[in-house]
């Protein structure tokens, strides 16, 4: 058997959201900074997978072999108007000779020079190694640099001439002091929400070290918090419409802003985790999200209408002109921060509004810290396809009892950047605050759980060192109060796996003995009978798929949407509803296939639909088929066969004989989805449905060649394997005696009612038929054909004779012509 390359389409779920820490950001939070390599272990150690861990510089190539040097003299290259031929001391026993085409060289600059051997690193284009070359016939030892030219800037206009005072031969990165760093890429799991910030990693780092040092550390807060404000009330106030979407909103009036640039650390370290600095406001408000995990967002106090801020919905259709310019038409379930008059300003957690951010003639703010609902939040995202920071914070939950402490840090440093001030009360609208959840553990379920004794004292350490409160303890365990940046955390199980995360899986003993209590079962006949199938399709060259049963809704009529399972909380906007038939990703994966030039597949997939019935949502079993292309190339002695409806219906039976099933009978089906199509029902309840997808659903997936789709209902399957069971029997010593019968019928006449017509006699010694010619000829008459068919009969107590053999063959006769009003040819 040659074996076959498939191209399967798993479309798995997006199971890692990329999180990017800055090393040197997260080292403010320790005393110490902890080796790069240790660093990499206990990240990867406690469940934050490093993905990438790279060098990072400011400045490509931060400036290296780059000197100092001062132009001695500047004479005009005689073979080119444009070019200089110059000398630059750099403090070797020599002058370089440099031909210059910039048109403000001149003598007496202290300039920035690439000797031979230096690579620069442009802000554009690729990196340059200065070598020895003749220009217009004038040897050149290397190049005086504009800014564009090293990475320094985007002026390209002449080259970049240094202060007089500049010391000559100096290497130039020691005037420029370029930023460098390493940044961490993380892939968090989506219940991570509380390790989405540098601080948040920090505090899992801390709980790893206290535990497996015996250190009793904690993250160093750098930041303050402490804001000195008055009781003079705030001119903004705040009304909460919609309190479930918006649990909470606080805020700071900030009057007399300037607005500056951030100042070059916070530059630098926004820009190392792929940030761009816009003002010191904006950058501000950057640093606190990706510092905290808290997002912020700053009004131009001045912009917003009587002086009020309304959490609210707005009418479908509302329009909105948001930050990018855009012209934004709203949804009813769009969560709108507007002002006293309803006027809309931002998109809630998402997006800020064109003409109530920050600008450059802003002089008093209002500061945003909120709680919004992640439902609500990832709808209006993926909806105007908004995929912000602050979004995917919201959409994976904020931690609700920082919204003002992270309000705070940012007041003090935009008072402390700007030059503003907090002179009125900080607004905090909370009108029911967050219970945090108790739950008790048990040190059994621990060890039941984790395969592992641990020591009580070791269970409340690294619980208390991640922010839990224990309310209760006992010798059998702990009571223990969740904190609020903990949202995953609600039942024991959740503890134990923050136990097993921060202890190590790896350390995780292997038991060296195993219990194991012999059990039986009398429903493991699925499992059986799963593996038989797999078999015996591989054997006949089918692969087998697997696909997410996550799937894009377009590719659904509008009647199979109405019942179909739709995501409430959609991790991509292709993948938005559980699949309503195996169909739509069994084509997906095929034209993943075609395109990828394997045209003959087979393919099979069990897997699982979902639709609602009433109120209930129904999961049901599918074992589906496809198959296109060519099954069987030409060769010397037989021709080229291609996929069809009798291929899948032979398989399906080769199934039914393995399965020990009986009784199937099928009907021609009518479908707008499917060019052609056979029911196969068992018991009145459908068993299998053999079609050929119509070419208009062909082309949506994109494929043009034939395609030919089966599906088995799996539990109808297993009901009807069961009903009859294989028995074994020694092979009969009498001979098989066969018959063959022509005769003329409709064209239209289905095989299907020739069973129908053959079952119902009941002759116990036909074993088997089949139908082996078919023949057309306008001589037969209008729309009629001419069917060949082969009978074989058995006695297995005696040997038939002809006479016996005559009488059944005239008994189908009979009823051939009786009920299908067949001709049978002499």
């Amino acid at each position: 058997m040659t074996s076959q390359r498939v191209l399967l389409t798993i479309r798995g779920l997006p199971y890692l959201c990329d999180m990017t820490i800055s090393y040197k950001w997260l080292m403010d939070y320790f005393q110490e900074p902890i080796p790069h390599e240790k660093l990499n272990l206990i990240l990867n150690s406690i469940g934050l997978e490093v993905e990438g861990y790279d060098a990072y510089q400011e400045i490509k190539g931060n400036l290296a072999g780059l000197v100092t040097g001062e132009v001695l003299t500047v004479e005009k290259h005689p073979n080119a108007d444009r070019l200089s031929v110059t000398t630059v001391h750099v403090g070797g026993d020599q002058p370089l000779q440099i031909v210059c085409g910039a048109p403000n060289v001149a003598k007496g600059q202290k300039v920035i020079v690439a000797p031979i051997g230096t690579t620069i690193f442009p802000t554009t284009g690729e990196p340059i190694t200065m070598k020895a070359a003749k220009i217009r016939s004038i040897e050149s030892q290397g190049m005086i640099c504009a800014e564009d030219e090293i990475g320094l800037g985007t002026d390209h206009n002449g080259i970049k001439v240094l202060p007089a005072e500049t010391p000559v031969g100096i290497a130039v990165s020691s005037l420029f002091n370029p930023y460098e760093d390493h940044v961490i890429s993380i892939g968090l799991t989506p219940n991570r929400s509380d390790a989405m910030s540098h601080f948040g990693v920090a505090r899992d780092i801390c709980t790893w070290l206290n535990h497996h040092e015996g250190t009793s550390i904690q993250p160093i807060t750098r930041l303050k918090s402490d804001i000195s404000t008055s009781n003079k009330p705030c001119p903004i106030k705040v009304t909460i419409e919609n309190q479930k979407d918006c649990k909470r909103y606080a805020g700071a009036y900030i009057a007399g802003v300037n607005i500056v640039a951030s100042p070059v650390w916070m530059q630098q370290r926004l820009k190392s985790i792929g940030q761009r600095s816009i003002n010191a406001i904006v950058d501000i408000t950057n640093y606190i999200l990706h510092d905290t995990g808290q997002p912020l967002h700053a009004f131009d106090a001045d912009q917003i209408k009587g002086a009020g801020i309304r959490v609210k919905n707005l009418p479908k259709g509302t329009a909105f002109v948001s930050l990018d310019e855009k012209n934004r038409t709203l949804n009813d379930n769009d969560l709108m921060i507007c002002d006293e008059e309803s006027n809309p300003l931002c998109m809630g957690g998402v997006f800020g509004g064109l003409h109530s951010g920050v600008s450059t003639a802003t002089k008093n703010i209002f500061l945003e810290s909120a709680w919004f609902h992640p439902v609500a939040i990832r709808k209006t995202s993926f909806s105007h396809q908004l995929r912000t920071d602050a979004a995917m914070h919201f959409e994976k939950s904020v931690d609700i009892g920082h919204t003002v402490d992270a309000l705070k840090k940012a007041a003090v440093l935009i008072t402390e950047i700007t030059g503003g001030k907090v002179d009125t009360q900080i607004i905090d609208v909370y009108p029911t605050p967050a219970e945090q959840p108790t739950v008790t553990l048990e040190y059994a379920y621990v060890k039941k759980l984790s395969g592992k004794a641990y020591p009580s004292t070791t269970v409340k350490n690294i619980l208390l060192n991640m922010g839990f409160e224990c309310v209760k303890e006992s010798s059998e365990g702990l009571s223990l109060k969740v904190p609020t940046h903990k949202t995953d955390v609600s039942i024991p199980a959740d503890l134990v796996e923050e136990i097993m995360r921060i202890d190590g899986f790896d350390n995780i003993e292997i038991p060296t003995r195993i219990s194991i209590t012999p059990a039986t079962s009398t429903h493991n006949n699925d499992a059986v009978l799963r593996e038989k199938t797999a078999s015996l399709l591989t054997g006949m060259g089918f692969n087998e798929m697997l696909n997410n049963s996550i799937t894009n809704s377009k590719n659904y009529t509008e009647e199979e949407l109405k019942i179909s399972v739709r995501m409430l909380n959609n991790l991509s906007s292709e993948l938005d509803m559980l699949r309503y038939s195996m169909m739509e990703t069994g084509l997906e994966t095929i034209a993943r296939n075609i395109h990828h030039r394997n045209e003959n597949v087979k393919l099979f997939e069990f897997g699982k639909t979902y639709h609602r019935s009433e109120n209930n949502y129904v999961e049901e079993d599918h074992l589906a088929l496809f198959a296109t292309g060519v099954l069987h190339p030409t060769t010397w002695n037989s021709k080229e066969t291609n996929a069809d409806l009798y291929f899948l219906k032979g398989v399906i039976e080769s199934l039914e004989l393995q399965a020990g099933i009986q009784g199937i009978q099928y009907n021609v089906l009518q479908h707008p989805k499917f060019d052609a199509a056979i029911e196969g029902t068992f018991n009145k309840k459908r068993i299998a449905l053999i079609a050929k997808p119509s070419e208009a659903l062909l082309k949506h997936f994109d494929i043009k060649t034939p395609v030919w789709y089966a599906d088995i209902a799996w539990k109808t399957w297993l009901e009807a394997a069961s009903c009859h069971s294989i028995r074994y029997k020694e092979i009969s010593k009498f001979p098989p005696v066969q018959r063959d019968l022509s005769f003329v019928a409709s064209e239209h006449l289905a095989y299907a009612e020739i069973e129908k017509v053959l079952t119902s006699l009941q002759i116990p010694q036909l074993k088997s038929y089949r139908l082996f010619d078919i023949f057309k000829s306008e001589k037969l008459g209008k729309e009629k054909q001419s069917m060949a068919m082969n009978f074989t009969f058995l006695d297995e107590t005696k040997t038939m004779k002809d006479e016996e053999i005559e009488k059944m063959m005239n008994k189908i006769t009979t009823h051939l012509e009786k009920h299908l009003q067949a001709e049978v040819r002499k």
